[in-house]
């Protein structure tokens, strides 16, 4: 498995694009794949701070942990491109199970198809008339690609309709049910739905092959109130399945939910689902599981709910540098808000690496209180807690501001070995 362009990926030249990297290795005219070769050490081997990493072995085993939660629930897996937008990992997810990616918007289902990839679940409505054509023009050159996306209005449906007249594909569509009044996407009312797969049907441009939404957005979600939503969702798909509201000649029905933080919760409620008129897709999107976190998913992830079920690991690690100690109890590291990830609370300082012996230890007592553009605010509770040189692990929340910040990220093993780069498209 794995395409021609994923692995090109190995013969771009490294150069002033590519934060961290070894200044030695431009120098020297290495492409990324050469200097993978190399194997060089991350903390001697002349990367810079500030420097992202990704734990080979928390990496795989992310891979492998909810590759084999969706396959033990019968759940078809199309985890979110969009967190990290990297083909490597997209590669490494189709190994791991995965029946295909989910995109947000339509360049990201550019970069999906530049690198290969054959199903895209698009999880918007897309009305947007260039798209759409270009859409259909994928389709039609390549009878192997599958394309699915949402759609929650009559108005989009007339739109998309309107912008996919004359082309020779029909694109196929689900209805997006709405988590609840004040949430995000998504027709919100049953009767909504109805009238958005009447327009479907009307339509002679698309394909009414499902139904779709997003459990996270539930306001105030809870257990009782997520599976409320998603049984509403399944019931929605039962009744349309009897009413004969999808397309004729379907091979399957398509059923699709699931974020981080409730896919326990779409694992029960699919696995009520009654037998339909056609075999149906269960079909789960999470992302971030992909580097987890440190923080945020930490305490969202289903995996506390149901730690029988296996768990997930942070594989993210930003090693910064003290350039400054001004005071005993204050410090500064050379990260700051260009670099880190910061929407969904400040980074935890989680280890030191001391400049002179190399010698890591937990970060005790140092506190990252404040982040400016290039400077992370250090309070401490003792001068000897760090020096200037030291290095300083961050861990951070939220995975998809995490990747977009880093264009090339060293996967580095145990013992501090740099043995693949992940190079991101965002």
């Amino acid at each position: 498995m794995g395409s021609d362009a994923v692995r090109r990926l190995a013969d771009e030249p490294l150069d002033h694009r590519f934060k961290g990297l070894p200044p030695d290795a431009e120098r020297a005219g290495l492409t990324v794949g050469q200097l993978a070769a190399e194997k060089r050490d991350l903390y001697t081997g002349g990367f810079t701070t500030p420097v992202l990493t990704l734990d080979a072995e928390a990496l795989e085993h992310n891979l492998t942990a909810l590759g084999e939660y969706a396959a033990r629930h019968g759940l078809a897996f199309a985890p979110h491109g969009k967190t990290c937008m990297a083909p490597q990992l997209f590669e490494r997810q189709l190994e791991h199970g995965a029946w295909g990616i989910t995109a947000a918007v339509p360049h990201q289902a550019r970069v999906y198809r530049a690198f290969g990839i054959r199903r895209i679940f698009l999880a918007n409505e897309l009305v947007d008339p260039a798209a759409l054509r270009w859409v259909a023009a994928e389709l039609a050159a390549d009878p192997g690609f599958r394309f699915v996306c949402y759609v929650d209005s009559v108005r989009g449906v007339e739109l998309m309709d309107r912008a996919l007249r004359g082309q020779s594909q029909v694109v196929d569509v689900v209805v997006e049910l709405g988590a609840g009044e004040g949430a995000r996407t998504g027709a919100r009312t049953d009767e909504d739905c109805r009238a958005v797969a009447d327009a479907v049907a009307a339509a002679a441009t698309l394909r009414l092959v499902g139904i779709a939404g997003y459990e996270a957005e539930v306001p105030g979600a809870d257990p009782e109130s997520v599976h409320a939503y998603l049984r509403r969702l399944t019931g929605l798909a039962v009744e349309f399945d009897r009413a004969g509201r999808f397309a004729a000649g379907l091979h399957e029905i398509v059923v699709s939910a699931g974020g981080s933080a409730w896919f326990d919760a779409v694992a029960d409620v699919f696995g009520e689902l009654p037998e339909l008129s056609r075999p149906v897709l269960k079909l789960l999107r999470s992302g971030a599981y992909v580097s987890h976190d440190h923080g945020w998913y930490t305490r969202l992830t289903p995996f506390n709910r149901v730690p029988q079920e296996g768990g997930l690991r942070p594989a993210f690690r930003l090693w910064t540098q003290v350039v400054s100690r001004p005071s005993p109890t204050q410090a500064f590291v050379n990260a700051g808000k260009r670099d880190i990830a910061y929407d969904l609370g400040l980074p935890e300082a989680e280890l030191v690496r001391d400049a002179l012996t190399g010698e890591e230890r937990p970060a005790a007592g140092v506190r990252v209180v404040k982040l400016s553009d290039q400077h992370a605010w250090l309070e401490t509770d003792a001068e000897e807690d760090v020096r200037v040189g030291d290095w300083v692990a961050l861990g951070m929340s939220h995975p998809c501001t995490i990747f977009e910040k880093w264009p090339l990220i060293p996967v580095v093993e145990a013992d501090g070995t740099v043995t693949d780069y992940v190079r991101t498209f965002f």
